[in-house]
């Protein structure tokens, strides 16, 4: 997985919220470099509950700017049921593509209308 970078070089950081899957099982989690997270799922270097049941890919996220109104978000997405945090999966990602796939794909800029 290609680095995310910021305009000064250095490695981009997203707080986020996110849902690993797929269908079965669902893994909820918070951290203060989601690029980095997903990379490690995948590459299972980090270990725990995703790794022991093989979660990678990445089907839902939401960010924050600040870690502590992230924390609050996850604990209450811990908290609901499982058809809840499947309808909120399904009304952004109602495929269950993973998310994460083209952040290692290299930009495609667009020239001329986009809307076609």
């Amino acid at each position: 997985m290609r680095r995310k970078l910021d305009h000064m070089g250095r490695e981009r950081v997203l707080i986020a919220v996110y849902i690993h899957g797929p269908y079965g099982t669902l893994y909820v989690g918070v951290t203060s470099n989601l690029y980095q997270r997903v990379r490690q799922h995948r590459e299972e270097t980090f270990g725990g509950f995703t790794k022991t049941c093989g979660l990678k890919r990445l089907v839902w996220f939401e960010t924050f700017e600040v870690m502590t109104t992230a924390i609050k978000r996850e604990k209450s997405i811990k908290r609901y049921l499982r058809d809840w945090k499947i309808n909120l999966i399904e009304r952004d990602n109602p495929h269950w593509l993973d998310l994460s796939l083209d952040w290692a794909q290299p930009p495609v800029w667009k020239h001329g209308r986009t809307d076609e």
